[in-house]
């Protein structure tokens, strides 16, 4: 009897442990699919809910950002609208973007997946059109990032109505002046956000009219993909997109852009400026179309100061029926520009 009951309490051991066994396996699985989850916010123009899902979606894209914590990986998706900066007066408010978030835009308003939106069919507009329906009172920019991560992702959204149009003094480069479509600032850390399938359409600055970027002691290099920059114009520099260092590093990377119709007096499609540091900007893939500058770089221009570096390196862009008072559609202060593999990577024509 001695013999069999021992038996049997070894047993029961044995299937406890497998019982703790299967347990611990099955909470670590529920953990590992938590952990995959991804936290997510709904947004439609006329959403009155709490954001969890496309039937109870917020109403306040400025809500959605607050509730996304920085670096989290929250997801916000966008349904087919227009998004003012503010429903009142006030010039100074944009859309600020927590880093590290991911912004997705041209919704619907009941997809299940990123993949299944259309976001021509769909626009999604951030804009800065408010008070009177002319641009001179409109927000002074429309999107803000600053010191944002590679991580930080914003997609399928047309940005638009931005008027940095203040008046401060030329080397004051505040979102009151530059930026009006989308500001990004890296300030003694990295600013490298992403922007993919976006449009930046009418917006007007003193410098950066679609797209600010500066490195202020920092390193400002986002990545800005398949983007259209259209009707942007600068009373000064960089009519669609302007990368600037003040000491620190700019090397953004812009790929399958199409810039048409944009205007400066410096830089109508890009303009590279270093104060100090370095500012490099691979440009590939890109089309400048119907660009004009006052007086040189229709499509781009490379200037520095003091101890500044200023480059573009392009590989594969086309240049047609670009026109400036002066030179050629790609210029510099110092002819420091590269064609990638050679400059027979950059097709010239009807310029």
């Amino acid at each position: 009897m001695t013999e069999i009951k021992d038996i049997s309490f070894s047993n029961f051991k044995l299937q406890g442990v497998k019982r703790v066994t299967l347990f611990i396996i099955a909470a670590l699985s529920l953990l590992q699919l938590g952990a995959q989850q991804t936290d997510r916010i709904f947004v439609k123009p006329d959403g009155n809910g709490d954001g969890s899902s496309w039937s109870s979606p917020l109403g306040d894209l400025h809500q959605a950002l607050a509730m996304a914590a920085p670096n989290s990986g929250t997801e916000i998706w966008v349904a087919t609208g227009v998004y003012l900066t503010t429903s009142g007066t006030d010039r100074s408010l944009s859309f600020q973007i927590p880093s590290g978030i991911k912004l997705y835009g041209g919704f619907a308003g009941h997809e299940q997946s990123i993949e299944a939106r259309n976001i021509e069919h769909h626009p999604t507009k951030l804009s800065g059109e408010i008070g009177m329906p002319t641009v001179d009172d409109n927000a002074y920019t429309v999107v803000y990032t600053k010191n944002a991560s590679e991580s930080t992702l914003i997609d399928g959204f047309i940005i638009t109505g931005g008027s940095a149009n203040k008046k401060l003094p030329n080397d004051l480069v505040t979102p009151e002046v530059s930026g009006a479509g989308w500001y990004n600032i890296a300030t003694h850390g990295t600013s490298n956000p992403t922007i993919r399938k976006c449009k930046f359409i009418d917006n007007n600055a003193r410098e950066g009219a679609g797209f600010f970027n500066l490195a202020d002691g920092g390193e400002a290099s986002p990545s800005i993909e398949k983007c259209q920059f259209i009707r942007n114009i600068a009373r000064l520099d960089g009519g669609a997109v302007y990368n600037g260092s003040f000491g620190g590093t700019s090397t953004p990377r812009i790929s399958k852009c199409r810039f048409e119709y944009n205007v400066a007096t410096y830089g109508a499609g890009i303009l590279n400026k270093a104060t100090s540091g370095k500012v490099m900007t691979l440009v590939k893939s890109c089309q400048f179309v119907s660009n004009q500058a006052h007086f040189r770089g229709a499509g781009i221009y490379n200037d520095f100061y003091g101890e500044g570096t200023s480059k573009s390196i392009m590989v594969g862009c086309i240049f047609d029926k670009n026109s400036s008072s002066t030179g050629d559609p790609v210029s510099s202060r110092s002819n420091s520009y590269e064609g990638g593999n050679g400059v027979d990577n950059i097709s010239r024509k009807g310029y």
